[in-house]
């Protein structure tokens, strides 16, 4: 093994210089498009970059299937997800193992994984909010962080898969405006909200790869940007990984934000100013671009050197028994364990929303259930998007009629089309299920009605087939006849459970005034029909929260096109939501005692928080403490509240425990208008229980958070950005 790049024991930069030096210009050049070319005189096969792995393996045949992003946000569980996305790697890898074995290096059969998504949820209009961890900044850092620690795995010297932290920046929509939208965004909004996830990957998770936008941020296209790539990421934040561009990304630049007029220009630009890989074929214009004096190979070499080390640290370049996670037999792909996961994950993402004289849980020896609506048996709203091929699916209608006895009738009936609003070309009308619906539910003890949406009506760009607003959401009320359906139903008097199908929020302001349940069921994975039965009946006591804010109506919304986060969120929003971030039930009942709280501390000290919380109802179940800060006295405009902490804990009846939470200094910071940030001095209040201090969330939950005052003392103190 005369070459340096093949042995293991030597320092990775020595291994890439060695390599680099063995390529020629077009050689190396060819390493930095996504599908790169084999070097058959370098004994290197051909690989593909693109992966993806947003709520299991995507794309690439059998995978355990989780509940998309937004329902996982909804657990609150930060070691859940951790678990979750360590299943997913042991996945990836067996099965990229198996498949190099055979032969096939194609699209989603690689190591390198586009996920997760941590753009902030900021309009519920937004097709892709599904894909993300919802609108909070602290919250989607945390869980963000663990997927990647989980993705990426703990060994010193090899990595497990490589996560990409994604897009970067600003990016939420419009779908339709992708392309060509410059996202107009002020400098403490930027810094205060769109960039502190990426911040927390990048500086604590120690993400491997960061994926730039299609939209520019004030003028610059994100994957060319200056600001954004050089002066943000690696100067301000130490990054030393690689930059992707989002798949075609590069072309915008000359055809649709037309910063540039030529490919070669384009490739230039965005490889001068950090973009290391291009998902699309702009790059292949480098050599003509170094021809022409607009890069050079120095410049090509350095974006290489950065793919070259994402490569090595996979162990790439290593004999296989070298590297532990090759190891990993093909066995574990969609194994019982992996798919009992998926189900607590599931269990633990679902909201109770609604639970009048307790409706739920239902009791067992039940004469007859009505399943109704078009969510029950579908098992497109299971899976979201970018998703793998479950070895089995279980659907809402199936999970109720396993779980129910065999004495119990389990009657069914559709009930409406999941979107149809007029007749069809056939003439038959968008109610010609009612009648059929409303049968089942008179012969029924008690009707569980499935609606919502589906990835039909809510995705990316192209990816949604049925949406009117080109992925994204025009309305957020229910769509078709579902509502009427929904009266119909309740009209003949029986007990309703609404069970709402989305991954995004719904306008059910009827359905809140008269149904007595709902549960927020998201697109639950593989396993959402059993985890839904499991709360039904009683078998898991609910307790996920919401990672989003449900409106009461898209006119309380600021428009789309608007990146400023002023009424955007529960951060910054002043019209009284339906259902407010952080809100969710349980069948059992906590309690929150001794808050403690220094009085005093110094504008640099970590504050330790700590509560008493007791169950004191009549279920075991999990509870989600929450700690929001408030700046009583700041000289800069600052959030109504803002999450900075969350711990989830189990209690069995009368049981109690001690939560603890320590604030960092940059979680009582303020940020000004240059997006500059400090601690000031002056009185902090903060709040603690199961839900935001926000009156709607009073009202809703009956109690209101503890809260307490803190002062902090001595001088203004700048936080680096």
């Amino acid at each position: 093994m005369d070459e340096v790049f093949r042995q293991p024991d030597r320092p990775i930069p020595e291994r890439i210089a060695d390599l680099l030096a063995r390529m020629s210009l077009e050689e190396k050049i060819s390493q930095m498009v996504y599908n790169s070319s084999a070097l058959p005189h370098l004994g290197l096969p051909e690989y593909n970059w693109w992966n993806e792995c947003l709520h299991g393996v995507g794309r690439a045949g059998v995978a355990t299937v989780f509940p998309q992003a937004i329902g996982m946000a909804a657990t609150f569980n930060a070691p859940l997800i951790k678990r979750a996305a360590e299943v997913i790697a042991d996945e990836a890898r067996a099965k990229h193992h198996e498949f190099a074995r055979q032969g096939d290096r194609s699209i989603y059969k690689g190591l390198t994984f586009w996920s997760p998504n941590i753009n902030i949820f900021r309009d519920p209009r937004w097709g892709r909010g599904q894909e993300t961890y919802g609108e909070d900044p602290y919250l989607t850092g945390r869980l963000g962080t663990a997927f990647v620690q989980g993705l990426q795995g703990s060994h010193p010297k090899y990595l497990k898969v490589a996560a990409c932290a994604k897009h970067f920046a600003a990016h939420s929509g419009p779908e339709s405006l992708r392309h060509s939208v410059d996202a107009v965004v002020s400098q403490k909004d930027l810094y205060e909200t769109y960039l502190p996830a990426f911040r927390t990957l990048v500086t604590e998770a120690k993400v491997e790869a960061v994926m730039g936008a299609y939209n520019r941020v004030n003028g610059e296209p994100c994957c060319a940007s200056p600001t954004l790539l050089q002066k943000i990421l690696r100067e301000q934040w130490g990054f030393t990984g690689h930059v992707v561009s989002d798949c075609g990304a590069i072309a915008d630049i000359h055809l649709h934000h037309r910063v540039t007029a030529t490919q070669e220009e384009s490739a230039a630009l965005a490889v001068n100013n950090g973009c290391d890989l291009n998902c699309g074929s702009v790059f292949w214009s480098l050599k003509q671009a170094v021809q022409q004096g607009l890069i050079s190979e120095e410049a090509v070499d350095r974006a290489l050197t950065r793919l070259l080390r994402t490569r090595f640290k996979l162990g790439m370049f290593d004999p296989p028994e070298a590297v532990p996670y090759s190891q990993i037999p093909y066995e574990v792909v969609a194994c019982p364990e992996h798919r009992a996961h998926a189900r607590q994950v599931a269990r633990e993402s679902m909201v109770l929303l609604k639970n009048v004289s307790n409706l739920l849980p239902l009791p067992d020896g039940l004469r007859s259930i009505a399943v109704i609506g078009p969510n029950a048996a579908s098992q497109k709203v299971l899976l979201g998007n970018y998703h793998g091929t479950s070895t089995q699916l279980v659907t809402a209608l199936d999970g109720i009629r396993s779980r129910v006895s065999p004495q119990t009738r389990v009657w069914y009936a559709e009930g409406c089309d999941l979107a149809a609003s007029k007749p069809s070309y056939w003439g038959k009308a968008p109610t010609a299920g009612f009648a059929e619906a409303v049968g089942a539910a008179e012969r029924a003890d008690v009707v569980i009605m499935c609606l919502g949406i589906s990835p039909e009506l809510e995705g990316e760009e192209g990816e949604a087939a049925e949406s009117d607003g080109g992925g994204d959401r025009r309305s957020l009320n229910l769509p078709g006849v579902q509502e009427d359906l929904l009266q119909a139903i309740h009209a003949t008097g029986k007990p309703i459970v609404l069970v709402l199908f989305s991954g995004s929020p719904l306008t059910v302001n009827w359905a809140h005034e008269h149904i007595p349940a709902i549960i927020q069921a998201w697109y639950p994975g593989e396993e959402g029909g059993s985890a839904l039965a499991d709360i039904i009946f009683g078998d898991y006591n609910p307790a996920g929260r919401l990672p989003v804010t449900f409106v009461k109506s898209v006119d309380d919304l600021p428009p789309f096109t608007d990146y400023t986060m002023a009424g955007r969120t529960y951060r910054y929003m002043e019209k009284e939501p339906l259902y407010p971030f952080g809100y969710g039930l349980s069948y059992t009942t906590f309690a929150y005692s001794n808050l403690r709280i220094p009085a005093a501390a110094e504008t640099g000290d970590e504050v330790e928080v700590q509560v008493e919380v007791t169950n004191i109802g009549p279920r075991a179940g999990h509870e989600v403490v929450q700690l929001y800060v408030r700046a009583l006295e700041a000289s800069a405009k600052t959030p109504i509240h803002s999450l900075q902490g969350f711990a989830k804990v189990y209690l069995e009846p009368g049981e109690r425990a001690v939560v603890k939470f320590s604030l960092t200094p940059r979680q009582l910071a303020v940020f000004y208008d240059d997006g500059s940030c400090a601690v000031e001095p002056g009185r902090y209040a903060l709040f603690v229980g199961g839900s935001a201090p926000d009156t709607r969330s009073i009202a809703l939950c009956g109690s209101a958070p503890l809260c307490g005052e803190l002062q902090l003392r001595g001088r203004r103190l700048p936080l680096p950005f």
